[in-house]
């Protein structure tokens, strides 16, 4: 099965590293010309100078922070005033790590700003031309967390099982105009994000942060951690042709982590 996304324009967020640069980089490989998001003006060149590029391919990034929403409201509103997508994939950094009883309401609003509003301002920009098109991709990453939710990560347990109920709603609404809306349950993935949040367990257990990645292997049934470049994949294939009939799900990458159905 070939995928191909010639003649298709994507934005990515969260692009300068990890998950987002992967799903950028195989977007670009299947033919998209991408848009790379980012708060790092330095990693995001680096990123577009490792991206594909063939005849029909024009690719290019915008800074912006995800945590001042206001200001990445005006950003991306910017943005979308010369340019128009077909595949969006939202993605954020992740709001920071613990449990319950050490946030508060404040904590809850910065994360809900981070993880939820920006992604539905964004979309409501994008969805535009996608209707107008009869045709669009709405990727959401989001986690595993959503359906067992992770002690130590109780703002993202939280606000991500809200974005993907939305997303829910959202594939309902706008499946006519061929529009299709995915969520993605991120597992363990070698990122540097997993590598700040074991070195905090370490920390907090007074074990190595070595331990603390074989105890994370040791729970996944395949018994190691994602490649980045595996989730690009996946991405790739519900941003392509190929997933036409996908539509309003949420579809685990963990290694077989999920115990529930």
């Amino acid at each position: 099965m070939k995928i191909s996304l010639e003649g298709k324009k994507a934005l990515v967020g969260g692009s300068s590293g990890g998950i987002g640069k992967a799903i950028a980089l195989q977007l670009a490989s299947s033919g998209a010309s991408v848009t790379l998001m980012a708060r790092n003006e330095d990693k995001l060149r680096a990123v577009l100078a490792s991206l594909s590029t063939s005849e029909g391919q024009s690719h290019q990034y915008l800074v912006v922070d995800f945590s001042d929403y206001e200001g990445y409201k005006k950003s991306i509103s910017k943005y979308f005033e010369s340019n128009s997508v077909d595949i969006l994939v939202n993605n954020t950094q992740g709001p920071s790590a613990g449990n319950a009883l050490e946030k508060n309401v404040e904590d809850y609003q910065d994360a809900f700003n981070l993880l939820f509003k920006t992604v539905v301002f964004t979309t409501e920009l994008a969805l535009s031309h996608m209707m107008n098109n009869r045709w669009g991709r709405v990727i959401n990453v989001a986690s595993i967390s959503v359906k067992e939710p992770l002690s130590y990560l109780a703002l993202s347990n939280s606000i991500r099982a809200s974005l993907v109920t939305w997303a829910k709603s959202l594939a309902t609404d706008v499946g006519d105009k061929q529009i299709t809306v995915n969520s993605i349950l991120t597992g363990y993935f070698d990122t540097e994000r997993i590598a700040q949040l074991n070195a905090k367990k370490a920390e907090q257990l007074g074990i190595s942060e070595d331990e603390v990645l074989a105890d994370m292997k040791s729970k996944v049934p395949l018994k190691r951690i994602g490649d980045p470049k595996e989730y690009g994949y996946l991405a790739a294939f519900l941003a392509s042709d190929n997933a036409a009939f996908i539509t309003g799900t949420q579809i685990p990458i963990d290694g077989g982590l999920l115990k529930s159905l």
